[in-house]
């Protein structure tokens, strides 16, 4: 390495310190809305990344990969944030001028300078003697003259002197001249052809020549070191001695002995004035040059003192031969043809150098890469929308080849059919002791039905609640009919001073909801009668269902006529099928088995390779490609088509899968045609068919079963609802009964004092005479009786339309009424006029509830037709006549009373007004009430509509 020809390295820029953080986090806040705390790693990640980078880094491997790193960085920072403005300090690499711009294109293009400055120094620290050194010193040199070069054809506007368009041109010609000349020490070192060698090493002077030309211009400037200068014009001559050195060997193995022996005379006559050159540069030298080796000076005039011997020795012998042997003419120097010249070291492009994979690691990911750009989140959709078409396309072709094989083979009959071909190779029926599938879910599902709640225990669920609602009727009868004894018992006792109106007249309401209660009751009774019908047709057939003995009837089902015979016999005489036949059928049974198991493995494949593609697709994500591609809007459509094109083997795949199913098909669908044709027409096939009809019977038997027990049970859940709901109505009716009850009770107590009061005043007490004796008790009503008296009005006056609905569910008390006018001198008074009564309005007038089975068509009942429900009123409060019309004729009044003309006002005043109607009575008698607990409770309809028991029935049923 003592020998070595010394090689120029490029200085490196100087920077300051930058603030990367604060215009990063006020973009971030600005244009894309999010937080900037969630980025305050990133920001320290990317200012620690330059600081490494262009502050700490030195001229080896390790500050390269530090700038590799920082300015891929810069890159995808640059698409971004395109906007964002940093205050960026470099000092110029030769003149040290700082120089600042806002721009991250002068980042940028300061670190590509940095890098390719990186390059030169290590190309030219490389041990050249050392065949490895040797290929990185040219790599290197190659990919700074690319740096180089990228920078002048991106960054035109160069704002400081080392990256001026001129001096980076000069740069480049320096860096690519000394990997020229590598190249050519390779070819020495490797004796090389002379006429090769003499081509590089004409290639190298030439371009030392048109530098040290060059580098005139910059003479003055003090922009480039002085010592590079000199060693340029060395290496221009000592190139140009050894180019004419090997050129002159060439015409001498040529026989051109003339132009040999002037070519090695030029060639003695450069190394002389380099050798000069570099003795004086040697002398002068200062081992202070960061760009140049310490040994610079010797080396270079050491090379040259080579040269020089070497081609002194070779004129020397050119000249003997010649003037001995050959003779020849010499030509004048400027006669001689150029050399030509041989270019063999070219610049290497920046995308080749961070293209290999090895740079890429060093970069790493994206710093900010949770943060993406709108516009590339758009293109990043449309991406996906491509993916999405291509995973689309290809599951629905799967999709389909699936129900091709599906519907090929149910068109065929292969699954059910291949049991019934197998069995009669068997030579037995087979599958006698399966249930069916439909049968064992039927089976599991009542039994699930029954352990939760039995149908008998529903059953008596409904009896029970049945015979107490009709124990509760029956008990607001018996209480109705005491009530009316009772007070028909006082009015005939009192005669016409019995004022309180007859039951009937306040019962009309509850009767009607009576008997619609009963009605419904009894009506109800023919559903359930149904009800019990129906369970006790397929009680037994569930009952077998849920026995181990459901087995025993499909087995039964499937040997009944044929115990021990089997498919393939014949008739008793003849055998059914030989060996061979049964063999045969084996065998294609076997080869369609395997078909479908091939069917079964391609399908499997085709749905194993569909997940991966949707996994491989999920896993994509171009976004870094994208925001590299940012500013080249028309590459989004090739981009794109060069990723999808990465699924194309899956596709391939997939394709494959429906190709070799197709041709499995084909052979099953042969194998099976000939099965058919072979086994499908006799007399076993026959009987397979008559077992299978007779095992669809049994199912059938089963399903008819099945669906009765539903239908009971349906039957049975609204039963219960229904009666449940009877239950409701009824304890209501109950309350309102006995309040009603106790509320006339109360009034016939009172009625009773008033009316022995009046007995007493109108007849006084003679000691001498017997009371007279009292009239012989009538009978007591019966309960018709008791219904006929409802009827106060009779014919004579029909039921009207009701009034409109009052404001208030109970009127106030009725005025008083009027005094009369006028004494009686003979007949005692009569009773003030009452009002006649209103009919007893119930509070609570629920409708009875609806028909439980109104909804079972199976039953035929003929309740289950819907019919229109009766008009429901609002609720009413009936105002009473003006004129009370008594349900019995009063008798004459008695003879006159003296006492009775004396003081004709004293009955009137004895005998309260009394209230128009039982629900009117003062708070002070009557029981109260929050609220009435029956408004909420629509009334019956008007007593002008007629109801029978089947049309309210059927009310209810709605």
């Amino acid at each position: 390495m003592a020998h070595q020809s010394p090689m120029i390295a490029i200085p490196k820029k100087t920077t300051e310190d930058v603030d990367w953080t604060s215009p990063i986090r006020n973009l971030i806040a600005k244009s894309f809305g999010e937080s900037p705390d969630n980025y305050a790693q990133e920001c320290q990640a990317l200012q620690r990344c330059r600081q490494d980078a262009v502050k700490g880094a030195g001229s080896d491997m390790t500050g390269r990969d530090l700038l590799y790193k920082y300015f891929g960085q810069l890159e995808i920072l640059e698409m971004r944030f395109p906007e964002i403005r940093v205050n960026f300090p470099w000092h110029d690499a030769f003149t040290t001028k700082l120089t600042t711009q806002t721009a991250i294109a002068y980042e940028k293009a300061s670190v590509l300078f940095q890098i390719a400055a990186t390059h030169s120094a290590i190309a030219a620290s490389q041990n050249r003697s050392d065949p490895e050194g040797l290929k990185l010193a040219f790599y290197y040199f190659r990919t700074c003259a690319g740096m180089l070069t990228y920078i002048n054809e991106n960054f035109l506007h160069a704002p400081s002197t080392d990256l001026s368009r001129e001096v980076i041109k000069f740069l480049v010609g320096v860096i690519m001249a000394q990997a020229t000349e590598v190249f050519l020490e390779k070819c020495i070192d490797e004796k090389k052809a002379p006429a090769l060698v003499a081509k590089i090493a004409s290639q190298s002077a030439f371009m030392y020549t048109s530098l040290s030309e060059e580098v005139k211009d910059f003479m003055g400037k003090g922009i480039f070191d002085r010592n590079w200068v000199t060693l340029i014009q060395i290496k221009s001559k000592h190139f140009g001695s050894i180019s004419q050195y090997y050129r002159g060997q060439v015409d001498n193995k040529a026989g051109v002995h003339g132009d040999a022996l002037v070519r090695f005379t030029l060639a003695e006559s450069l190394a002389k004035e380099a050798n000069r050159a570099a003795a004086s540069f040697s002398a002068l030298f200062a081992h202070v040059s960061p760009t140049l080796p310490a040994d610079a000076g010797p080396s270079i005039s050491e090379r040259t003192k080579v040269q020089l011997q070497l081609s002194t020795d070779r004129k020397t012998e050119a000249q003997r031969d010649n003037d001995l042997i050959y003779n020849a003419v010499l030509p004048s120097a400027d006669a001689l043809p150029a050399i030509e010249k041989a270019v063999v070291a070219t610049p290497i492009s920046i995308q080749e150098v961070y293209r290999a994979p090895d740079v890429q690691n060093v970069i790493g990911t994206d710093i900010f890469v949770k943060l993406i750009p709108l516009s590339v989140h758009e293109s990043a959709s449309v991406y996906s929308e491509e993916k999405a078409k291509l995973v689309r396309k290809e599951v629905e072709n799967a999709e389909s080849a699936d129900v091709e094989a599906r519907s090929a083979l149910e068109a065929m009959g292969v699954q059910g059919g291949l049991a019934r071909f197998k069995a009669m190779a068997e030579g037995s029926l087979g599958g006698e002791e399966e249930i069916p599938l439909d049968v064992r879910r039927w089976r599991e599902d009542i039994n699930v039905m029954e352990d939760r709640e039995g149908i008998e225990t529903l059953l008596q669920q409904m009896a029970r609640l049945k015979g107490a609602v009709k124990a509760e009727l029956d008990g607001i009868i018996r209480d109705l009919e005491v009530e009316s004894r009772e007070c028909e018992t006082m009015r005939v006792k009192y005669d016409h001073l019995w004022t309180q109106e007859p039951s009937a007249s306040h019962t009309k309401s509850i009767r009607e909801d009576l008997k619609s209660h009963t009605g419904a009751l009894d009506a109800a009774a023919a559903s359930d009668q149904q009800v019990s019908t129906l369970w006790e047709s397929v009680k037994s057939d569930i009952r077998l269902l849920l026995s181990p003995d459901v087995e025993d009837v499909f087995r039964a089902s499937a040997q009944r006529d044929a115990p021990s015979e089997s498919l393939l016999d014949l008739d008793i005489g003849t055998e059914a099928h030989d060996e061979k036949e049964q063999a045969r059928i084996r065998q294609y049974t076997t080869e369609i088995d395997e078909r479908l198991g091939r069917l079964k493995k391609v399908a499997y494949e085709r749905g194993e390779v569909l997940k991966e593609l949707k996994d491989k697709i999920q896993a994509d994500d171009v976004s870094h490609l994208l925001l590299l591609n940012r500013r080249n809007p028309g590459a989004e459509q090739s981009l794109f088509a060069a990723e999808l094109e990465k699924f194309r083997t899956y596709q391939q795949r997939l394709g494959a899968t429906v190709h070799n199913q197709q041709a499995v098909l084909q052979e099953i669908q042969g194998l099976w045609k000939s099965l058919r044709d072979l086994a499908g027409r006799g007399p076993g096939a026959k009987k397979w068919d008559e077992r299978e009809r007779r095992k669809k019977d049994t199912v059938r038997r089963f399903s008819n079963a099945r669906d009765g027990y539903m239908e009971v049970r349906d039957g049975l859940t609204k039963g219960l609802q229904f009666y449940q709901q009877l239950t409701d109505l009824s304890a209501t009716l109950t309350l309102s009964v006995k309040s009603f009850i106790t509320d006339r009770r109360s009034e016939r107590d009172r009625l009773v004092g008033q009316a022995d009061l009046q007995q007493r005043l109108a007849v006084p007490p003679t000691p001498a005479e017997k009371p007279p004796l009292p009239p012989p008790p009538r009978s007591p009503p019966s309960l018709d009786s008791s219904f006929a008296s409802m009827n106060l009005q009779g014919s004579k006056n029909p039921a009207s339309p009701p009034p409109p609905p009052p404001q208030a569910s109970y009127s106030v008390f009725p005025p008083p009424p009027p005094q009369s006018t006028r004494a009686y001198s003979n007949l005692p008074p009569p009773p003030p006029p009452q009002p006649a009564r209103p009919a007893y309005t119930n509070p609570v007038s629920p409708n009875p509830p609806p028909d439980p089975y109104a909804s079972l068509g199976a039953f035929g009942s003929q309740f289950s037709a819907p019919r229109a429900p009766p008009p429901v009123p609002q609720q009413q409060t009936y105002s009473a006549s003006p004129q009370r019309q008594s349900s019995f004729s009063l008798p004459p009044p008695p003879p006159s009373r003296p006492q009775y003309a004396a003081n004709p006002q004293t009955y009137g005043q004895q005998v309260p007004p009394q209230p128009s109607s039982w629900g009117q009575y003062p708070p002070q008698t009557q029981p109260t009430r929050q609220g009435s607990q029956y408004q909420t409770v629509p009334p019956p309809p008007p007593p002008s509509q007629g109801h029978n028991t089947q049309q309210y029935y059927q009310g209810y049923g709605r």
